[in-house]
């Protein structure tokens, strides 16, 4: 670190300041995605991330196809597990000179 004088004092701190905040938010933030991606969802919530509709989700969880719980007759999905499930389904392209 350089050599502070008197003078550059106030500018000094007002940097570190703003870096600190800056930090605050990006780890306030990471917070968020983690706590909104382990959400339960709905039937018709999970319908909709999927863009499915209800009657084709009802009939994915009646083949067991789709991760769900089910609790007094309701319905949930983990918005994580509905991510990784649509990942595992990924397809993966034949390897040519031009996707390499």
């Amino acid at each position: 670190m350089n050599n502070l004088t008197f003078e550059q004092l106030p500018k000094a701190i007002e940097e570190l300041a703003l870096n600190i905040k800056k930090i605050e938010q990006f780890l306030l933030n990471g917070k968020n995605n983690e706590t909104e991606i382990d959400t339960l969802l709905t039937i018709k919530e999970a319908a909709k991330f999927l863009d499915l509709s209800v009657p084709t989700l009802y009939r994915k969880v009646s083949k067991t196809l789709i991760p769900f719980c089910k609790k007094s007759n309701r319905l949930y999905f983990s918005k994580a597990d509905l991510i990784n499930w649509v990942k595992s389904s990924r397809v993966q392209l034949p390897q040519t000179p031009f996707n390499n």
